[in-house]
This record gives structure tokens, sequence and C-alpha cells, in this order.
């Protein structure tokens, strides 16, 4: 099977996510398939790199794809939404505010708000936290959140300005005051530590949660001396 298969509470109530660990020469992401083990319907997040690794996924957990949730519009997050979303004649979710920063566009392509929906009878929440880009969006599943480059076990993404940066510290600090101690955080990439840890424990552990005002977070989120051998390193 392709791919790690995490189901933390019983697998006949809540959403099954199966974590695939893509790779394209020097990139790695995450990407996650969430399943509805009801109706067996489900969506993507960021696909991208190796599509042979979704088809299987989608074929062991014996699934449907109904649609791709995007969490911002940078190629590593989007690489694989159009042809998957041909191939399964499924809709590509991106918020509004992305899709007007980036100029990206798809055929299947629909622009969402803050507004919940629902996929088989799983409940699709957004969380709009920009900072990494200005329409950066996160997606809450029953107790699981796909947070793209917003936030990391580690750290959190690049922001490339101040005025960014403040976005950011804004849109982690919103997440510190809406998710429950127990969601399980599964980013975009991993810098050391597995995604699925609990939020109670990234809390504790990443430095950019600790910041108690932007301007703090701005300049240490922002200071010189991050070369890319120490971009990642997070302090």
């Amino acid at each position: 099977m392709n791919g790690s298969f995490i189901d933390f509470r019983h697998k006949e109530l809540t959403p099954q996510v199966t974590v695939l660990k893509m790779s394209h020469q020097f990139m790695i992401n995450y990407n996650y398939l969430v399943v509805d083990p009801i109706t067996r319907e489900a969506v993507v997040v960021d696909p991208a790199w190796q599509i042979e690794k979704v088809d299987q996924a989608l074929a062991d957990a014996q699934a449907t794809l109904s649609g791709i949730l995007l969490t911002h519009s940078h190629l590593d997050h989007v690489h694989l939404s159009k042809p998957l979303a041909a191939k399964y004649n499924c809709p590509i979710w991106m918020s509004h505010e992305e899709i007007d920063a980036s100029g990206y566009r798809a055929d299947q392509l629909v622009g969402i708000d803050e507004s919940p929906w629902i996929v088989g009878k799983m409940k699709i929440q957004p969380i709009l936290t920009p900072g990494h880009t200005p329409g950066c969006i996160c997606y809450q599943i029953s107790d699981n959140l796909f947070t793209g480059d917003v936030l990391f076990a580690e750290g959190c993404g690049i922001c490339p300005d101040t005025e960014a940066a403040y976005d950011m510290y804004t849109s982690l600090d919103h997440l510190k005051r809406v998710l429950k101690p127990h969601t399980r955080i599964f980013p975009g990439h991993s810098y050391g530590r597995q995604p699925g840890r609990i939020f109670s424990q990234v809390l504790q552990e990443n430095i950019y949660l600790q910041f108690r005002d932007k301007e703090s977070f701005a300049a240490f989120r922002l200071r010189s001396g991050q070369n890319k051998s120490k971009m990642f390193n997070f302090r």
C-alpha cells in the first residue's frame, strides 16, 4: 500500500486519513486522502507529484474522489489538481482570495469562503489563514486540520514581507483560539516531526506559537541570516 493509514478513533464514526508522502527532485510534500467511512466519498488535500499514489490510495480505500482541497496556489500544492479533477470529474476548491491574488484557473475550480459544506457525511470547514499567501486557507474535517504551509509541527510558512508576517501572526493566533487541544495537525511539509501530532503538542513545542504581539513575531519570522540551509530550522 502506498502511504500510511492513520485512523485515530473509531473508523466507523470518523473520517479516515491516509498520509501520502510525495517527492519530486529535492521537494517532499505531504498530501492527504480523507475518506468518509460511510459513503466512501473522499477528498484529497494539495495533491502534487505522484498521481499513482493517489490512485492507489483511492483503490485501497475503495473510495471515490469527490473533490480536491487546495490550501494555496503554489505549484507544489496544486500540481496534480487539474489532472485529478479531469480524471475523476470532481471540483477543485480554493479560497476566493487566493484565486484573485494568484490568478490560478482550472475548468473545475470553485471559489470558496469560510462557509462549510458536506462531502459524503463529512463536514468540510474552511478557515481563512492568510500570511504565507494572501488567500491561504486551512480545512478542518472532524478532529483533523489540514494546514498546507500555514502551520507546520516545527514552525510556519515563509512570509514575503512585514504585512504578510502580520497576517500570519493573526492567522496563527486565530487557530490558537479556535482549535481544540486534541485536533490533529496535518501540514504540507515535515521538518522532523511526523504529520498528525495533536495541537496541544504543537502549541507547546512550536516557537512561532509563543509570540504575544505581531511586531515581535514579524521581526523573528523575517530575521536575517535565513539562507536555504537554515530556512527550515525555525530557531
